[in-house]
């Protein structure tokens, strides 16, 4: 569909998106018989994407209405997968009453925009991490949601994990002692070295215009919808926002911190500097807290060091804490927490005895992504705060974002308003929000 068509259908929203929304004053299948089924859509029908519709279908008490996708035929698959109705537009989801809520797999630049669209039309949300591209655009998140009264669960499933609610509560207990310091590791090997390419058509099964949506505008490239957009700063901010911040929402929450009075960041790109990739494959971010000095680490280029893998997250078995590449270490007066996120569990180690490991205390772990879906579901029933509250989701992925701010602005200590999570510095403020692209565009009053 060209722009022109696209601005034509349903009325004007204060987001200037030619779209027909259906208002349904704060009233969900929550106000109906819980026997009723949950109606729900998917807007992204990426490997995430299918992933997630898949496991949401599993449950008795959901119906899936939609599956919604840039590629025409993308989505088209997955909706015959499923047994639901293909829409090329995600207004025929935003405009059906009958739909309850919608799964937001989106690039992550689409993150923001299309939970505030789907939050306008009376839907609940699940959307995928990270929250936001920016600061600003997750602070519209939260308002969004409060103002509209939908349930918005982020996409952080580990806050959903057992093993994980059990590593809180030994820790909120005090039997790890005063914690001054948290070290957060993203260590894989997730970059791509690559030109993007030119001079390509546009696919026909493809709407581009739509892809792109906020981002700016710029021809279509093969390159780009491949997996590589993951490194471009028009669409994400590296592995860093895009996988990092599972671990980082962990952490955060396992301490007890909401937003930090400082933060710096230094790296580089530094594999393959010959690469049309933008963001760091290496990265130290330091976050000031009262009494706790908070780090993340990124290396990309590091194969050697393993993620989880699903033999560890299906059974009694820890992770080798030294070459984890998604470990969180806690550093207590009353001993050391290793955490893995996913399914990795936890263990704490005092003093070692014959220079040989002792272990205080331990819990196996599982992949939390059922307990996080039916975590979801069930708020939209109950129409209570979900796990993983967009809010909460917003705070951790401001994190990711200071660092990356800090990085662009060359290492820049920023200081942090621990009221807003805004950074103070006036030179943060053209990364805090980024410029939208007409129609697809977030307004100061959603």
């Amino acid at each position: 569909m060209e722009r022109r068509e696209f601005l034509k259908k349903g009325t004007q929203t204060s987001l200037g998106f030619g779209i027909g929304l259906t208002i349904l004053n704060g009233k969900s299948i929550a106000d109906t018989s819980a026997n009723n089924k949950i109606n729900l859509a998917l807007i992204g029908c990426g490997g995430r994407g299918t992933a997630l519709i898949r496991g949401f279908r599993g449950f008795g008490d959901v119906n899936i209405a939609y599956c919604c996708d840039a590629q025409k035929e993308r989505g088209e698959k997955i909706a015959e997968e499923v047994k639901a109705k293909h829409a090329g537009d995600m207004r025929t989801i935003f405009d059906d009453k009958n739909v309850d809520a919608v799964v937001c797999a989106l690039p992550d630049h689409w993150h923001a925009l299309g939970a505030i669209l789907a939050c306008q039309a009376g839907k609940d949300v699940y959307t995928e991490k990270p929250a936001s591209q920016s600061g600003w655009e997750g602070q519209k998140m939260v308002e969004a949601a409060r103002k509209y009264k939908r349930i918005v669960q982020h996409g952080t499933q580990n806050r959903s994990a057992p093993y994980n609610i059990k590593a809180k509560q030994y820790i909120d207990e005090g039997k790890l002692g005063t914690i001054h310091l948290c070290r957060v590791f993203n260590q894989k090997r997730e970059m791509n070295s690559f030109k993007i390419k030119t001079g390509e058509p546009v696919p026909e099964n493809l709407n581009w215009d739509n892809w792109l949506g906020p981002a700016a505008e710029r021809p279509y490239s093969s390159t780009i919808v491949s997996r590589n957009w993951h490194e471009l700063w028009d669409f994400s901010s590296g592995d860093v926002l895009n996988d990092g911040v599972h671990q980082i929402d962990l952490a955060r929450w396992l301490i007890g911190k909401e937003i930090p009075k400082s933060a710096y960041a230094v790296g580089g790109r530094f594999t393959d500097p010959n690469s049309d990739a933008q963001t760091p494959d290496t990265l130290i971010a330091s976050y000031e807290f009262d009494d706790l000095t908070f780090t993340v680490e990124e290396t990309l280029y590091s194969n050697y060091i393993l993620k989880i893998d699903g033999g560890v997250r299906d059974s009694d078995m820890f992770p080798y804490w030294m070459q984890c590449a998604t470990r969180i270490e806690l550093y207590g007066t009353k001993g050391l927490m290793m955490v893995g996120r996913h399914g990795g569990g936890w263990q704490v180690f005092d003093r070692p005895k014959d220079r040989q490991p002792v272990v205080k205390a331990q819990e196996f772990g599982r992949f939390p992504d059922p307990e996080h879906k039916r975590n979801f579901l069930d708020c939209i029933r109950s129409r209570e705060l979900p796990n993983a509250d967009i809010e909460k989701g917003h705070r951790s992925t401001s994190l990711v974002h200071y660092s990356t701010i800090s990085y662009r602005l060359g290492g820049m200590k920023l200081d942090i308003d621990e009221t807003t999570g805004v950074p103070k510095n006036p030179e943060a403020a053209q990364y805090w929000k980024r410029d939208y692209r007409t129609p697809y565009v977030i307004p100061d009053e959603v």
